[in-house]
């Protein structure tokens, strides 16, 4: 929104200078942009007489002229312009001048032996208009010696705010000057009301037949004279941007940025019949003022005589029955409109306008037939004519409603103790009728404000006008200690789990928690009460018991598409039963195809349940389980291999399931295999211990070389291989750092029903060198142990 100083001086009587003005704008709301004041810049440029051009005595195209700039005696000034001549007055910047369009600072030169004391200037030089083909001619009534800004109405600063979209009563230059007011810069000077006399009965006929325009008015004006519009409305339309074009046009558009009131005028002649607002029909057509020709959908808003459309309502007027040069009859209208219908026209057609600015936000409904009447004061004013009487359709909307303060929310929500009085004045002078009874205060809202809606926006009025730099700073509370963390140690595993199965290269998946019930069935879970009441459809009834029921689906749907390597992970919950507490936090994953894909170096290898199991121990031990002290059974549920899965438990606790799916699921799953899978369930991760006294390092790096022993062990084939190296390794909790399993045989050389099971025990010493004895100490003290978990011998 841009305006001039003088022009908001029209509505506000004020004494305050351009700098209050601007601080008090952005105090209240209406943010500053910028201010642009010309007539600082030109300040020296003064106006000037061309007393002689003569000649210049060593260049054709050169004139040499003697000046008088009203200050004294004539100076000589080389002028190359095509129009410099005697007699004409122009515009003179003197030595020390600083020229806009370039910046520099003129200074006494000499042009070809010649020497010059000033400089005449063209438009483009002070940057008024692209025009440089001549030197300014002015007018014979123009001052000499003058300001050439003064003179020109160029000293008048424009002032550009920025309006937020609820805030349409200050589209309008009297609605800025009204909040000034209520901020103490001055007294808002009424609007002129004084009704015009028709002089005839109109003519006109309106039918007004669509629900987004509650309320329309238009005036016949006859005998008028449409000619380029004064001087002072012609300024003001330049000052912030718009050119003018002739005064009927000009007067709405004047209207539309000084009252926030959008007008149009149709060429009496050009209209046929009657007038009628009625919803557009798909794909008519529209010659608008902008020259460009519009096929509307249907349903906008469409003002029609009876031969065509002649205005896009509330946007866009069309340019056949526009005012021209030759219009005497003139057809005033001015509207109400929802906002919504235009903005809706507007997006549609993609048009922007003034009009469709102010519409879409709302105008005042209220002021409808006093904004005809001024208008049409203006008109007769410029334009002469007579006007006829006002034909109005339809009714003003309903938009009263009051509002109860109760002062001390003021305080309460802003932070600031606002005298009853003060709150009072301020809510008046914004247009609110304010009663008080009983401590409270019951406030009409004026209908230019469309955004008051509740005790809080009336607050915010008050704050606003107050200042809300009066509000007093207040620092948030500092809580002593340690800030409690967003996260629980439960979420935080969860988002450790997940990192630690992307970095073993699966890929995270996100599937839905419920399944098909005869999916369910496969994992026993097709249980009453994990069925869902309302299903979204019969093949997605079920909570899933498991996450492996979605992602082996997964795998299935990649595998048909093109892409049987497949590893996927997913963390979410798993449901047990419809209790409260029936469902478990579990990350599963899935391996299908290749582990290993083909290469020259190596054949290729499909996953199998040691891939499923590695993936398990390391996010396990990721998220602070105690892998070491894990130990692994055979008791896998029956959606697993029951040969090649397994059971991940911490004494009687069961952290997590790993192994190969069992090829039955698959088939009813329609998925090829091997698929390997494993279910971790976090929730069961036991905390870790909270130690007291000083903390061992995260590591202890010794100098001495590691042992190594090897040791082959005779089992039956029915022992699990783990016991003994869990056995192994307790032995000698000192020196005894890591035991792996690298071989197990059965065949020639065992007896049947015995394998042999094959151990290598590192040993890390710590201060000092083994002996030979002291390694044997510990050699007999593995076998020993070994021997007595699991009744193993050792091999000969």
């Amino acid at each position: 929104m841009k305006f001039t100083l003088s022009w908001l001086k029209t509505h506000l009587d004020t004494d305050a200078d351009l700098d209050q003005i601007t601080e008090k704008l952005t105090a209240l709301g209406l943010e500053v942009e910028g201010v642009e004041d010309r007539g600082k810049a030109l300040a020296p440029f003064r106006i000037a007489h061309v007393v002689s051009a003569e000649k210049h005595p060593n260049a054709d195209k050169l004139r040499l002229c003697m000046v008088d700039t009203g200050a004294g005696e004539p100076v000589q000034v080389v002028c190359g312009a095509p129009n410099a001549r005697a007699g004409i007055k122009v515009v003179f910047a003197s030595p020390g001048a600083v020229i806009p369009v370039s910046g520099d600072t003129l200074s006494i030169g000499s042009i070809r032996g010649v020497e010059s004391r000033g400089m005449m200037c063209s438009e483009r030089e002070l940057l008024l208009s692209d025009e440089h083909n001549g030197i300014i001619e002015l007018p014979d009534d123009a001052p000499i010696g003058g300001s050439f800004a003064d003179w020109r109405g160029l000293s008048d600063p424009v002032i550009e705010i920025a309006l937020t979209p609820d805030r349409v009563d200050c589209a309008g230059v009297h609605g800025i000057a009204r909040d000034l007011a209520a901020a103490g810069l001055g007294t808002l000077k009424p609007l002129p009301a004084t009704p015009v006399a028709p002089g005839f009965d109109s003519p006109l006929t309106v039918n007004l037949s669509h629900p987004g325009c509650p309320q329309i008015a238009f005036r016949l004006i006859r005998g008028v004279k449409n000619g380029p519009s004064p001087k002072w409305l012609a300024d003001r339309l330049l000052s912030v941007g718009l050119r003018p074009i002739s005064a009927l046009v000009d007067i709405t558009n004047f209207f539309s940025l000084d009252q926030c009131r959008p007008l149009h005028v149709f060429d009496a002649a050009k209209l046929t019949g009657a007038i009628t607002l009625k919803p557009t029909g798909e794909g008519d057509t529209l010659l608008a003022l902008n020259g460009k020709e519009y096929s509307t959908p249907a349903g906008l808003i469409g003002i029609y005589d009876d031969a065509a459309m002649i205005s896009l309502a509330g946007v866009m007027g069309g340019e056949k029955t526009g005012a021209d040069a030759d219009t005497t009859d003139v057809v005033l209208e001015v509207a109400t409109f929802e906002p919504v219908r235009i903005a809706e026209a507007g997006r549609a057609l993609q048009i922007d306008s003034d009009a469709r600015y102010r519409f879409e936000r709302g105008v005042d409904p209220a002021n409808l037939t006093d904004s005809v009447e001024r208008a049409t004061a203006l008109i007769l004013e410029l334009c002469g004519g007579t006007a006829g009487s006002i034909t109005l359709a339809g009714a003003e909307p309903a938009w009263q409603r009051t509002l109860t303060l109760r002062p001390a929310r003021v305080a309460a929500l802003g932070g600031v103790d606002v005298p009853v009085a003060e709150q009072r004045r301020i809510l008046e002078t914004l247009g609110f009728t304010v009663t008080e009874a009983d401590g409270l205060l019951s406030c009409t809202v004026p209908s230019w404000r469309r955004d008051v809606e509740g005790e809080a926006d009336l607050v915010e009025e008050v704050l606003r006008v107050h200042g809300f730099d009066k509000i007093p700073a207040t620092s948030l509370p500092r809580d002593e200690g340690i800030t409690k963390p967003g996260l629980t140690a439960g979420q935080r595993r969860v988002g450790i789990a997940r990192r630690a199965a992307a970095s073993r290269g699966l890929l995270e998946a996100v599937t839905w928690s419920f399944i098909d019930p005869k999916v369910a069935a496969l994992f026993d879970g097709d249980k009453p009460e994990l069925r869902l009441v309302n299903p979204i459809s019969a093949d997605l009834a079920v909570m899933r018991p498991s996450i492996l029921s979605t992602l082996v689906a997964a795998i299935g749907r990649n595998a048909a598409k093109g892409f049987p390597d497949v590893a996927l992970f997913e963390a979410g919950a798993a449901f047990r039963d419809g209790s409260e507490k029936g469902q478990d936090m579990v990350l599963a994953g899935v391996r299908a195809g290749a582990a290993v894909p083909r290469n020259w170096a190596k054949g290729e290898r499909a996953v199998d349940a040691f891939d499923a199991k590695a993936d398990a121990i390391a996010i396990l031990e990721a998220a602070g389980a105690p892998v070491t002290n894990l130990s692994v059974t055979r008791d896998a549920p029956g959606w697993y291999h029951p040969g090649r899965s397994g059971a991940l438990r911490l004494g009687p606790t069961v952290l997590g399931r790993f192994g190969e799916l069992h090829p039955s699921l698959l088939e009813a799953m329609d998925v090829e295999g091997p698929v390997v899978a494993f279910e971790l369930f976090l929730d069961a991760i036991p905390a870790p211990k909270k130690k007291g006294g000083t903390a061992k390092p995260l590591l202890v790096l010794s100098p001495l070389q590691p042992v190594q022993r090897d040791f082959a062990f005779l089992v039956p084939s029915a022992t699990e291989s783990d016991k003994l190296v869990k056995a192994a390794k307790g032995a000698d909790k000192v020196l005894i750092t890591d035991v792996s399993l690298f071989d197990i045989y059965e065949g020639k050389g065992v007896e049947p029903g015995f394998k042999s099971v094959a151990l290598t025990v590192t040993l890390q010493p710590q201060d000092k060198t083994l002996t030979d004895a002291e390694i044997e100490a510990v050699a007999a003290k593995v076998v020993a142990a070994v021997a007595k978990a699991t009744g193993a011998s050792l091999r000969g």
